[in-house]
């Protein structure tokens, strides 16, 4: 596949170029040649906008890949599937949960928009695809499902319950991240890593023995993250062979800055209308 790149492109983000609108949200639309997949949506109305100044042709999209069913992760769903009818759409069933975040005692929903899960309750039983388990998409990408929670410091980074009284907590268990494979390593994106990026690291690490990351691009929710943790993170981060760093959206600024600071690789921050190409 020589001569053939993986291409990403970030669509929504909170930080945008200037030709782009930002959003707190995520979207990242990747093309290797043969495939298009675009991976969350972002949170409302900057999906397309930011995709038509940028040139990118979302009825070209194939398989839509949901981290988890978050709104900042979800809103654009209809948007993208009325230009790709025959998408098909990967997720977690626990995407559709009723969900809440709850902050000086105000309830505050989380889930995804009644017309998104309405939308995707609605697809053809072949077009929707749960996925509870490692999967492999037509195109070779690789989603991890669930992911294990094995680390002792990482957390789902947030007040977030299952009801509004804040008596059920939320381990957001839908989380989920999606990675290719090129010829400089394991290309790693993920959502907002609600499972904790070195859970996410390993278990990638794990199922497909590739111990090489070419790149670790996507939100990792540490905004909230204390000291502690930041600084376990890195110490985690730099045990692994990672070729460079771009943090999105729910990491927050600190935790970038932290990372630029210490981590042996190069850190650079994303936003929507960047766009990086790795070799297949």
């Amino acid at each position: 596949m020589n001569g053939i790149n993986l291409s990403l492109t970030i669509l929504s983000d909170n930080n945008a170029a200037e030709c782009c609108t930002a959003e707190h949200g995520f979207a990242a639309l990747i093309e290797t040649g043969t495939c298009t997949v675009l991976f969350d949506t972002g949170r409302e109305n900057v999906l397309l906008p930011n995709a038509a100044a940028l040139g990118v042709d979302l009825s070209e999209v194939r398989q839509l890949v949901l981290s988890h069913g978050h709104y900042d992760h979800t809103g654009g769903v209809c948007d993208v599937l009325s230009l790709a009818p025959e998408a098909d759409v990967y997720l977690h069933p626990g995407a559709f949960r009723k969900r809440y975040s709850i902050r000086e005692g105000i309830a505050k929903p989380t889930f995804m928009p009644e017309k998104v899960s309405a939308t995707l309750a609605a697809l053809p039983e072949n077009r929707i695809n749960f996925i509870e388990q490692p999967s492999v998409l037509p195109c070779g990408a690789g989603i991890t499902g669930p992911v294990p929670r094995q680390t002792g410091f990482e957390d789902t980074g947030g007040p977030f319950y299952l009801d509004t009284e804040g008596a059920i907590p939320d381990a957001i268990e839908d989380d989920l991240s999606i990675w290719f494979e090129t010829r400089d390593g394991l290309v790693l994106i993920a959502g907002c890593c609600h499972s904790g990026i070195v859970n996410t690291l390993r278990y990638v690490t794990e199922l497909t023995g590739r111990n090489r990351i070419a790149a670790l691009i996507g939100g990792f929710h540490l905004s909230t993250a204390s000291p502690e943790r930041l600084n376990r993170t890195v110490e985690e981060l730099n045990a692994f062979d990672i070729g460079r760093i771009i943090p999105c959206h729910c990491t927050g600024e600190t935790a970038a800055l932290y990372f630029r600071r210490n981590l042996h690789c190069p850190v650079e921050p994303g936003y929507a209308g960047m766009k990086v190409e790795f070799p297949l």
